[in-house]
C-alpha cells in the first residue's frame, strides 16, 4: 500500500494536472484538427464521442512516456525537449493532410448533403458520396442506419499524433519536480481526464454550426469548407513556424 501525504503538496500536484488539460484541449491546433471531423456528424452529440477518442489517443502516449521520465528523471526529458521540434513539424503535416482532404472531397464532389426524410426529425447532413457519413462512422444500409460507434479511431490517432507535441512539453516538464512516484502518475491521469473532459465540450460546440445549416445545402458545405481552410491554413502556418522560423500560427 502507498500512501499519498495530500498536504505536502500532491493535492496542488494533482489539481494542476487537472486544469492543464482542461487549458490544453483548447490549443489552436487540436481544436482546428478536430473540426474537420465534429462538422461532419450527423448529431451535435456525436462530437463527444469525437472528442473523447481524441482525449484518449492524446492521453495515451503522454502516460507512457510521462512514466518513463518519472522513472528516469533528467535524461529523458532532455532527450524530448530535442525532438519536440520535429513532432510539432508532423503535426503540421497533419493538419495540412485533414485540411486538403476535406477541400478536396468538396472540389471532387464527394461530400455533398443527404436530407433523411423518413424520421420523425427529418435532416440534412454532409457526407462523402458513396462512403460512410463521416470517416469515424460506420456506413449506413440501405433503409436503416447501423449504430454509430461510440470509439472513433481517426480522432484517437489524431489525437496520438497531438500528444507529444504542442504544449504538453509544459505539463511534462513539471514531472521530474513532482515528489513521489504515484502523485506523478496521478498527475498525468488528471490532466488525461481534463483533457478528454475539454476537447468532448468543444467538439460538441463545434457540431452546433453544422447542425444549424442542415436544412440549407450551400452552408452546410461552407461550413465544412471552412473547416478545411482552416486546418490548411494553420497547418502551413505551424510548418513555416517551425521550418522557417516565422511567427505566423497563434501558438
Amino acid at each position: 500500500m502507498f500512501e499519498i501525504d495530500i498536504s505536502s503538496g500532491a493535492l496542488a500536484a494533482l489539481t494542476l494536472g487537472f486544469l492543464l488539460g482542461l487549458k490544453h484541449a483548447t490549443d489552436a491546433d487540436h481544436v482546428v484538427a478536430v473540426s474537420t471531423i465534429a462538422m461532419q456528424q450527423r448529431k451535435v452529440w456525436s462530437g463527444l464521442w469525437v472528442g473523447t477518442s481524441w482525449g484518449l489517443g492524446h492521453t495515451t502516449p503522454l502516460l507512457v512516456l510521462g512514466i518513463i521520465i518519472l522513472i528516469v528523471k533528467e535524461s529523458v526529458m532532455s532527450r524530448y525537449e530535442a525532438v519536440a521540434p520535429v513532432l510539432e513539424f508532423g503535426v503540421g503535416i497533419m493538419l495540412v493532410f485533414l485540411g486538403a482532404q476535406v477541400l478536396y472531397n468538396l472540389r471532387r464532389g464527394r461530400l455533398h448533403t443527404h436530407v433523411h426524410t423518413g424520421e420523425a426529425q427529418p435532416h440534412v447532413h454532409v457526407h462523402a458520396t458513396h462512403r460512410r457519413a463521416s470517416d469515424d462512422e460506420p456506413p449506413e444500409e440501405d433503409g436503416a442506419r447501423s449504430r454509430p460507434s461510440v470509439f472513433r479511431l481517426r480522432s484517437f490517432v489524431i489525437g496520438t499524433v497531438h500528444g507529444l507535441a504542442g504544449s504538453a512539453a509544459v505539463m511534462l516538464v513539471l514531472l521530474p519536480s513532482i515528489d513521489g512516484f504515484w502523485v506523478g502518475v496521478g498527475y498525468l491521469l488528471l490532466f488525461g481526464v481534463g483533457t478528454i473532459i475539454s476537447m468532448g465540450a468543444i467538439t460538441i460546440l463545434l457540431g452546433v454550426p453544422s447542425a444549424l445549416t442542415q436544412g440549407t445545402r450551400r452552408l452546410n458545405l461552407a461550413v465544412a469548407g471552412v473547416a478545411g481552410i482552416a486546418s490548411l491554413g494553420f497547418g502551413l502556418m505551424l510548418m513555416s513556424d517551425i521550418g522557417l522560423g516565422t511567427s505566423l500560427s497563434p501558438l
